[in-house]
């Protein structure tokens, strides 16, 4: 099936959104913040960054990773908003193999994950009955 291949379940790829959300205290204060995080393969939370700008996010966190010197070869990505081609651009420049998103995924982002080899999830969140459709 198309769930079989990704490295943890649907289920839990749908929960961590909350589990993200949970640990974004700026957004706790202002409510308008995106976030990008990584989850290792048992859904904990690695690093966490977020801004304004949903892109500004996952550099903010591609940065942190870099520092911190996380592997990011076991892990997955969870974006605050729609996966675009920069998004899975961006996952893949950084060696981050495994990407989701709260909402849907462009075409273009969907061909770029393909020829890149990036696993992407779309509508990764509790209650959608498309939660973590896979190209690959």
């Amino acid at each position: 099936s198309l769930h079989d291949a990704l490295p943890i379940s649907p289920k839990l790829i749908a929960s961590l959104p909350d589990k993200l959300r949970a640990a974004q205290e700026t957004f706790a204060k202002t409510g308008g913040l995106h976030a990008s995080g990584l989850f290792d393969l048992g859904g904990n939370l690695v690093v966490l960054r977020e801004d304004v700008g949903r892109h500004n996010a996952l550099d903010k966190l591609v940065g942190a990773m870099a520092k911190r010197g996380v592997d990011v070869a076991n892990g997955f990505a969870i974006v605050t908003s729609r996966a675009s081609y920069e998004i899975v651009t961006k996952a893949a420049a950084a060696g981050i193999r495994h990407v989701a998103a709260v909402s849907g995924a462009t075409a273009l982002a969907m061909s770029i994950a393909e020829r890149t080899g990036v696993r992407l999830a779309a509508f990764a969140r509790p209650g959608s009955s498309t939660a973590c459709g896979r190209l690959d």
